[in-house]
């Protein structure tokens, strides 16, 4: 059986990406260097076995062009999680996301990391 892992993201602020991930349920469980000289996060969701690694550098620009790529989450209820994530201070989108989940059965928004990453919100 092969077995998903983990994800790396380039990150201009390894404590400011920390922080963001935090407020989206993300807890920290390893910091360290790479041989490369590269600074590493490994974050969790509880539950879950798989990493998001966010990976730091000096000599590094990040530049993530929209809709390059994104990280998904599942989450039982899309409203009460949203609205704990305005409350922490992130911004939801598309505008107007909670009167588009009155209707019909794919309820999805999105909000973006301090890098431009698109983390997309799925209600299970």
């Amino acid at each position: 059986m092969i077995k998903f892992l983990h994800t790396r993201i380039r990150v201009q602020d390894l404590d400011t990406s920390i922080a963001f991930y935090s407020k989206l349920g993300f807890i920290e469980k390893e910091r360290k260097g790479s041989p490369q000289g590269n600074q590493l996060a490994f974050l969790e969701l509880p539950g879950n076995s798989a990493f998001l690694e966010l990976t730091w550098s000096e000599d590094y620009k990040t530049q993530c062009p929209e809709d390059l790529m994104h990280i998904a989450l599942g989450v039982d209820d899309i409203v009460d999680y949203c609205d704990i994530l305005e409350k922490g201070g992130i911004e939801i989108w598309p505008d107007g996301w909670r009167e588009k989940f009155t209707s019909g059965d794919r309820k999805m928004a999105f909000v973006t990391d301090p890098d431009g990453y698109e983390v997309e919100i799925l209600e299970r």
